[in-house]
């Protein structure tokens, strides 16, 4: 079994042994220390993408290369030609303990993995080149000193000046975060960016930029950082569990308050019917699934996120007895309906309010 979690250009094994602890449950999983996993990107679908990375890149005409590793989630280093692969990625037991305690997995089918790695790959070819520093780029994407808020940002969704690549018209949440999501764009050999953006002049412009750097590129020295990869998960000594744990923390929003107005109007089945047989915890928590994968499509936010607004949701239901009073048809077209809204005002504030 190979012992590095890392790829280059230049080499990569072609075979690994599954862990002992594939058939282990979540909770003996959990217990597992990072770098006792022994993860191996050789042999791996990971590796199989990182190729064709590579491959659309040669046929760009690019030099540079990026390394990849596995780490604890998608980045790409401050200033390396770098990026980090969530580790989950890289076995599909890990991929379902994900799935089971995330209930989403970033980056868990080909395009989608595809997708975050041509984006990644776009901060590398800055960290290698620094065109950022360039007052030209600045002109074209603007000042990469902006204040980063890439989970607060507000987004125009009708705005024809940023390439879409990832979800959540991502190009605008950041002038590094544009230009990553135009080199991704440029560089999937899927799309003919020619054509998708002829009538919208300034994303093309910036692809025509893009077009521009990289073949100027071939003549400069690559002046990215060298040294220890962070969060490399060989390196690792945390938990699982403790690691999940503070995710979840993480992406858990302190919700103000549960909009008992908005929950009776939708709810508003008389006190005398049965508490049992109209309980709205009881019909939330039957069609909690259903809800949350729905509002996940319309607003391409995290099922994890939803999810825990659901919940809070169920327990204020039954905390406050409210009961059915129209069918389970429309009462679930107006629940979908209500948390959509929090959901889309979350997006742009980053507080789920009940009015954007």
């Amino acid at each position: 079994m190979a012992k590095g979690s890392e790829v280059s250009a230049k080499s990569m094994t072609t075979s690994t042994v599954a862990p002992d602890w594939s058939n282990y449950t979540d909770e003996e999983i959990l217990k597992f220390r990072f770098k006792d996993l022994k993860l191996s990107i050789a042999g791996t679908e990971v590796e199989e993408r990182v190729k064709q990375l590579y491959a659309e890149m040669e046929a760009k005409g690019l030099s540079f290369r990026p390394q990849i590793f596995l780490g604890d989630e998608w980045f790409s280093p401050e200033g390396m030609n770098a990026i980090s692969i969530p580790f989950y990625l890289a076995h599909s037991r890990l991929k379902s303990l994900e799935k089971n305690l995330m209930l989403d997995v970033e980056g868990g089918n080909a395009e989608w993995f595809m997708r975050l790695l041509r984006h990644e790959a776009g901060h590398c070819f800055d960290h290698c080149y620094r065109f950022s520093k360039r007052k030209k780029w600045h002109q074209v994407f603007g000042s990469p000193n902006e204040e980063y808020q890439p989970d607060t940002y507000r987004p125009q969704p009708y705005s024809k000046s940023y390439v879409k690549h990832l979800d959540n018209w991502y190009a605008q949440a950041h002038p590094d975060e544009d230009f990553a999501e135009t080199f991704a764009v440029w560089l999937d050999p899927n799309r003919d960016w020619k054509k998708e953006y002829g009538r919208w002049p300034v994303a093309l412009g910036k692809l025509e930029y893009m077009q521009s750097l990289a073949q100027e590129s071939v003549k400069l020295k690559d002046h990215s950082e060298k040294g220890r990869l962070p969060s490399s998960v060989k390196n690792l000594t945390t938990t699982l569990d403790k690691y999940y744990q503070k995710r979840r923390r993480e992406q858990a929003d302190e919700y103000p308050d549960f909009y008992d107005s908005d929950l009776r109007k939708i709810f508003n089945g008389d006190e005398s019917l049965s508490k049992r047989e109209f309980s709205a915890g009881r019909f939330m928590n039957r069609n909690r699934k259903a809800i949350v994968t729905s509002v996940a499509w319309a607003t391409s936010e995290r099922k994890f996120t939803i999810d825990k607004l659901v919940r809070r949701l169920v327990e204020r239901c039954t905390q406050l007895e409210l009961r059915l009073g129209k069918s389970e048809t429309q009462t679930t077209m107006e629940v979908a309906s209500f948390l959509t809204g929090l959901v889309m005002n979350y997006l742009f504030t980053g507080k789920f309010k009940r009015k954007v």
